[in-house]
């Protein structure tokens, strides 16, 4: 297993990162997975066995319950606290009350506290706010992640789920202020769904941001169990819960792609996106979850596909995002510029 730095930090995280949106099962998350406490113990144990010591939860996933059985596996297994990056995030629901919800000053420091509850844990390595807020000013987010940062209960901050310019917008008032600034992204990104190097990706590039992506998959798309002869696994969630949305009739193309690889290799289809993903150099930790141990090694394996560049060409190509403006004047305007 591959470390990499958590973006301009001295911290270092597994090139896979175990996600626990499986974990639990309560509520609207059912679709997604049920895990209970005894299996979710041990897929841990397995990670961590492996060489993976990042691991991202919510506080939204199962309504909390995902970090209770987290918090309590890592108690189980008497693991060493420091040999861990515990990555959680804030903004969703948590409760009927009308400012249970959002990134409010009130929600940031409540949900914080009561995440350090249900964890078992004396503070989280990684913050993310977990999407947009439209009616809480950034101002009042990036005081409230300070405030969290500087109570010692939080070590670094991430961002999920926002466009490029409130990134930016959020870091220069932190810089401003001398707040806390973001050191980390993330984002839905699969090859099946490249949208984020639109913007995003130049956006960590540029300011050395980590980028975590989620739903490498694309939520069982590509996991093996479709194709354009298959629409319909019958064993996965995507046949419910048909999302993170994408473009079908291309993914369909691109399984076909990667299958082929993938025959080349003796591998999964589902281990050829990952291990495409891997080969990205914008990209820090794959976010990977797993429903058994089986899935989770599948996974894991993916870490020793190794792609030569025909074969990243190859899936380059027929992945390839449209172009769209100003990226495609920004190109043309550049070759008089750029050496040969």
């Amino acid at each position: 297993m591959d470390f990499k730095q958590l973006g301009n930090t001295g911290t270092l995280v597994s090139e896979l990162c175990l996600g626990t949106m499986t974990f639990g099962g309560k509520g609207f998350w059912e679709a997604i997975g049920k895990m209970p406490q005894k299996e979710a113990t041990e897929l841990i144990k397995q990670a961590v066995d492996s060489g993976i010591n990042f691991i991202d939860t919510a506080n939204i996933y199962s309504e909390g319950l995902s970090e209770l059985l987290l918090g309590k596996a890592i108690k189980d297994l008497g693991l060493d606290r420091q040999q861990l990056v515990i990555a959680t995030k804030v903004r969703g629901r948590m409760g009927p009350g009308a400012n249970q919800i959002g990134l409010s000053q009130l929600h940031v420091i409540d949900s914080v506290n009561d995440s350090l509850k249900r964890l078992q844990l004396d503070h989280i390595d990684l913050l993310y706010i977990h999407g947009v807020d439209p009616i809480t000013p950034l101002e009042e987010t990036m005081r409230a992640l300070e405030d969290v940062v500087r109570a010692g209960k939080v070590r670094y901050l991430g961002i999920s789920n926002h466009p490029a310019w409130k990134v930016m917008k959020a870091n220069a008032i932190a810089e401003k202020m001398g707040w806390t600034q973001f050191v980390a992204l993330q984002n839905f990104y699969s090859i099946a769904c490249r949208d984020v190097e639109r913007e995003l990706i130049p956006l960590a590039e540029s300011e050395g941001l980590a980028l975590m992506p989620w739903s490498p998959l694309a939520g069982g798309f590509l996991s093996g169990k479709y194709s354009r002869s298959k629409q319909k696994a019958g064993n996965s969630r995507r046949d419910e819960f048909d999302f993170p949305p994408l473009n079908k009739e291309k993914a369909y193309d691109i399984i076909d792609a990667m299958t082929d690889v993938g025959k080349e290799h003796d591998v999964s289809v589902a281990q050829i996106a990952l291990a495409w993903l891997m080969k990205k150099n914008s990209v820090t930790s794959i976010i990977m979850g797993a429903k058994n141990k089986n899935q989770l090694n599948e996974n894991i394996a993916s870490s020793g596909v190794s792609l030569s560049d025909e074969e990243m060409e190859k899936l380059d190509s027929v992945s390839e995002l449209v172009p769209e403006y100003p990226g495609w004047m920004v190109t043309r305007q550049s070759e008089d510029r750029l050496p040969e």
